[in-house]
């Protein structure tokens, strides 16, 4: 091990297209590692923490481990885990650094593990860390010392601790600028471990990396089920780990790992995902119902009834991973990523979702199919149903957050979990009472919000386009598959919002479809259902397999895609698309078993 003359600098690491990031999650925080050994994003102590890494939208502070020759990159995550695998064909060799987050996570530390592998020949590479919090505005690394070739300092309230560098050196460049700097020569054929941990408070005695990488692996072995009754039990298997990783002790899974990553370059939809929408944690637990997946469906129960329990019909769209409320939207004052911005904190805080308390009742009817609702769960659902009978009149921002209006889709979907839940508890003595209410609201937004030439559903009673979202009330059962308008509506949207095998949610403006947004990745896993649905298996196929193909070498998908440049779009790993690709893989495999 060698000191470096040339130390890697923060400036060393610009950001990459999407495609080329890799997330390590341990349940309560992630961290996104880029093809140069470079984690820019990774927030502590929880998800929706100030980063201590924040390169990716422009702030200070990164953690590198990067070839010092010229390197094609690649790699791969092990089975059925978050175990990132960094690899690097150079002029003289092979090398990989094998890399996560210790899992499962502490709620109050991160330790991430990275092992520098020389595969052929001996692997040189730099390392570099500066961690920064308050998103890359606070102090530079303070109170650095080393002792038995362990580092510790301190970055405003947080606490580091490094191990495995001991050959580091503080480097500085700029005013207030501080850093432990590398480099780094593994023999060929062995290894070399690296282990930081960052949090509130950290334990007297510095982690064990072999042991923490033993427990890791074991723990990744038993988190994830075989999920073998699928069309691809590998991919299945990996997006069940992506939602696992991105769920923490008390049952909340966030929307995704990153904020304001753009889904159009300049247009201002740049939002942060750092938190649990109600409905993704449904579209999650629904899908889990279909496989088996029983921990995560389990935890989308208690973390959904909680609320339900707790707010009822003041239930909020989105809480923190805690359960806490949703901080406002503010700006941090960083240049973002590139086409986007750096807001932190979500203005859904402010928004009335109806269709929230449909999806928790369709999730809810889900676990008692399962025999696993108990009494709060049960609870819970009376609060949902409460809910949509005093205030399904109520105009709401819909799915997709914008306007309030009497959105067709919210309305549909509260109808289809309450049908859904009366069909899992016909005895009770609120099931024809649902049932009616159902039926009421069916008649209603069918008189007020059908096209009265095409016979398709419209998006609400005063905006007559179409809308990706309407394709659910047939899958979910607010109507019947075979009903008139399902199948008006599917045989709309295929010809008005589809394009090349892509699928796209409504019309923004006048521009062709995908110049205004991406194809988003959550209607082409619809698109694969209500073909399927319709009897029409190829066509079913082909939606689910060109959606699953939009995503790069990690496997991760975005809520957009371009199609054009065949690039992602906006936060990612977003939760709900592997939620989905994972249900549209279990329903085409069981209707080619039944055929």
């Amino acid at each position: 091990m060698t000191v470096a003359r040339k130390n890697p600098v923060p400036e060393d690491y610009p950001p990459h297209v999407l495609s080329e990031y890799a997330l390590l999650a341990d349940g309560e925080r992630g961290a996104i590692v880029g093809p140069r050994g470079d984690i820019v994003w990774m927030c502590v102590p929880r998800w929706e923490s100030d980063a201590v890494f924040s390169s990716l939208i422009g702030g200070r502070g990164a953690y590198a481990v990067t070839p010092v020759e010229p390197f094609v990159w690649g790699g791969y995550y092990e089975p059925s885990s978050l175990i990132w695998r960094s690899r690097w064909v150079t002029n003289s060799g092979i090398i990989e650094c094998r890399e996560a987050l210790a899992f499962p996570g502490d709620p109050e530390r991160a330790v991430v593990l990275r092992r520098v592998v020389a595969v052929d020949g001996d692997a040189h590479v730099r390392v570099m860390l500066d961690a920064r919090a308050q998103y890359g505005m606070g102090r530079a690394l303070q109170r650095l010392t080393r002792e038995s070739g362990v580092w510790t300092a301190r970055t405003d309230g947080l606490h580091v601790r490094w191990s495995g560098a001991g050959a580091a050196r503080v480097s500085t460049r700029g005013r207030g600028s501080r850093l432990l700097t590398m480099d780094l020569t593994v023999p060929a054929g062995s290894s070399h471990d690296l282990a930081l941990e960052i949090g509130t408070q950290l334990p007297s005695e510095a982690v064990d990396a072999a042991t923490a990488w033993v427990a890791t692996e074991t723990n990744w072995g038993s988190a994830v089920p075989e999920l073998s009754d699928c069309l691809d039990p590998p991919d299945v298997r990996h997006s069940y780990a992506v939602l696992r990783g991105l769920t923490g002790a008390g049952g909340g899974m966030v929307a995704a790992a990153t904020t304001s990553l753009p889904e159009r370059a300049e247009e201002g939809r740049n939002y942060d995902y750092r938190y649990v929408w109600i409905r993704d944690q449904c579209y999650a637990g629904e899908a889990m119902a279909t496989v088996g997946g029983f921990d995560l469906l389990d935890d989308a129960v208690r973390f959904v009834s909680a609320r339900l329990v707790e707010h009822g019909e003041r239930l909020a769209p989105a809480y923190t991973s805690t359960g806490a409320d949703v901080p406002d939207q503010r700006s941090l004052g960083l240049a973002g990523y590139p086409g986007g911005s750096d807001l932190v904190g979500n203005w859904v805080n402010r928004q009335f979702q109806l269709d929230a308390f449909g999806e928790s009742l369709l999730l809810l009817a889900a676990a008692s199919r399962l025999d696993r609702l108990d009494t709060d769960g049960w609870r819970a659902a009376e609060a949902a149903a409460a809910a949509i009978a005093s205030r399904w009149t109520e105009p709401d921002a819909g799915i997709w957050e914008i306007d309030n209006q009497p959105w067709t889709h919210s309305r549909l979907i509260c109808a289809a979990g309450l049908r859904a839940i009366a069909s899992a508890h016909p005895s009770s003595a609120d099931a024809v009472e649902w049932i009616s209410l159902a039926d009421r609201i069916v008649a209603d937004t069918s008189e007020h919000a059908l096209d009265p030439e095409s016979g398709s559903w419209r998006r609400a009673p005063g905006d007559h386009r179409l809308d990706a979202a309407l394709l659910l009330p047939g899958l979910r059962g607010a109507v019947p598959a075979d009903d008139p308008r399902t199948v008006a509506t599917l045989a709309a949207y295929q010809r008005e919002l589809t394009r090349d095998g892509f699928a796209y949610r409504f019309k923004q403006d006048e521009r062709p479809l995908g110049q205004a947004e991406g194809a988003f990745q959550l209607c082409g896993y619809w698109m694969a259902l209500a073909a399927s649905q319709q009897g029409d298996s190829l066509g079913a196929l082909g939606w689910y397999e060109r959606t699953r193909a939009a995503c790069g070498p990690p496997q991760l998908y975005c809520e957009e895609y371009d199609a054009a440049q065949h690039q992602l779009r906006g936060n990612f790993p977003q939760a709900f698309v592997h939620a989905l690709m994972i249900e549209a893989s279990a329903r085409l495999a069981a209707e080619q078993t039944s055929d």
